[in-house]
């Protein structure tokens, strides 16, 4: 990811982003930084930038002319070809952690800093795609928002943070303010380590951290605590309809990565922040009718998962449908780990595995989809003596899969030796392991149900859509 800013104090930009995981991540090549002087494209021989505003007015106002043709100088650079320009103001929209996750997709970003009492409106309504505040207070430029900004952002960009799991065990996960944590030593001035966290039960430590998050949610911010109760609701009806079939929006809602869409008696619509997937339930007919004319007309491209066949008729007879594949879903619903091959190990891909995965793996060929899989250490390699054996991965929207064994490695236990061991990855982190299986794949079929997985008797549908009907 590119980050460019428009400022007048450049260094400040510069030398908030050379510490710590920022400048790690620069120097990794993960992010870059780049900050563009607006005095340097001043016409004035005084370096001047600012003038009186029209019609009075206390302070000063930064010209239009010097902004446009820093702007215009950075475009011109974009890897991308475009890029959201989003203005640094109190007016703007509320910076949060959805912005974030929306915006860390993007490939260029400019942030523009005001200073003194503004910028030339005309220039805002030039190039400003963004108008966004990092709260209501008034701060004398806009470099610290933008770093704030970019902080936020920079975390969620595959590969900048060491441990791929950092980013969705804090602050604001699922709705929920993060549990307290403690450090050594065990007791400090009288207070001690609470005894669950000293237990080694990893179940009972994650039941503790969920209760103490949600208690803290309720007392600090009861704003959060009433989304997180209104999802919780909604996963308790999907739960009560059919577990295995719903387990893709149950998870989606679960691990803080869902949004509700559409919540009626008659189905559900969650959206995938992480992936932009959307999840269609319609218990009956109408309903299903009601979504294909709200929900899909307003995103009639794009990726669904479609849970009834009522539903895929409603696109039918409206979109234009590319693809439609049959699967069902594969759920291990235990607690216990599974036993995994000794004489294997298992180590996250990095990215010089690109073109040896994109050779093997041909279910989803798409090379920046991979790419991001493996810069978020998502793909995981099976070496036997050293040598790729095989992968397996998790996709965007949270499923396992990406499983693939190479040919000399076959009928040796390897693929179930890399499912078990995602899945007990994904135990790990609180999650019910699951996965998509195409009906027609009988052999991935029953290695599920080799493992202990439990298949979903209903068959839900993969569907790409490609505009509307004429």
């Amino acid at each position: 990811m590119n980050f460019h800013v428009l400022t007048l104090f450049p260094e400040m930009i510069l030398q908030g982003g050379q510490t710590s995981i920022l400048g790690r991540a620069i120097k990794n090549g993960y992010i870059t930084l780049n900050a563009v002087d607006i005095r340097d494209y001043t016409e004035s021989k005084h370096k001047k930038v600012d003038d009186y505003p029209y019609g009075g007015g206390a302070g000063m106002l930064m010209q239009a002319q010097p902004v446009y043709d820093a702007y215009q100088a950075v475009s011109k650079k974009l890897e991308s070809g475009k890029a959201r320009v989003i203005y640094l103001t109190p007016q703007g929209r509320t910076f949060e952690q959805k912005m974030a996750e929306e915006l860390s997709k993007e490939k260029d970003i400019v942030f523009l800093c005001g200073h003194y009492e503004g910028i030339d409106e005309r220039v805002l309504e030039e190039i400003v795609t963004d108008y966004v505040s990092v709260g209501d207070y008034v701060l004398t430029g806009g470099e610290l928002p933008a770093m704030v900004m970019i902080d936020a952002i920079s975390r969620l960009v595959p590969g900048v943070l060491n441990n791929d799991t950092s980013a969705d065990f804090e602050t604001f996960h699922n709705d929920l303010l993060e549990y307290p944590q403690y450090s050594r030593p065990e007791e400090w001035k009288g207070k001690s380590v609470p005894q669950v966290l000293l237990s080694g039960n990893h179940t009972k430590i994650a039941e503790w951290r969920l209760e103490q998050s949600i208690r803290r949610t309720k007392e600090r911010r009861p704003d959060l605590y009433d989304k997180y109760k209104k999802k919780q609701q909604v996963i308790e009806k999907l739960l009560k309809k059919d577990k295995f079939l719903y387990i893709d929006m149950i998870e989606s809602l679960r691990r803080g990565r869902g949004e509700l869409i559409y919540n009626k008696e008659g189905g559900v619509v969650v959206k995938d922040g992480d992936a932009g997937i959307y999840m269609l339930a319609a218990f009956d007919s109408v309903t299903a009718e009601e979504i294909a004319d709200t929900i899909l007309y307003e995103n009639e491209t794009g990726q669904f998962l479609v849970h009834q066949e009522c539903l895929l008729k409603s696109m039918e007879k409206r979109f234009r449908i590319e693809e439609a594949f049959p699967i069902k879903h594969a759920v291990y619903t235990q607690r216990v780990p599974l036993s995994v091959s000794k004489e294997i190990t298992f180590t996250p891909l990095g990215i010089d595995y690109l073109e040896e995965v994109m050779e093997h793996y041909h279910i989803v060929p798409d090379e920046a989809y991979i790419k991001e899989r493996l810069l978020s250490g998502n793909i995981i390699g099976a070496f036997i003596e050293d040598r790729l054996a095989g992968f397996v991965g998790i996709h965007k929207e949270g499923s396992l899969g990406i499983l693939e064994v190479y040919e000399a490695y076959r009928r040796k236990g390897v693929a179930a030796s890399l499912e078990a061991y995602m899945i007990n990855r994904q135990l790990s982190c609180g999650y019910i392991p699951y996965g998509d299986v195409l009906t027609s794949n009988e052999a991935s079929l029953h290695l599920q149900e080799k493992l202990g997985l439990c298949i979903s008797k209903e068959i839900l549908f993969w569907v790409e859509l490609n505009g509307y009907l004429c």
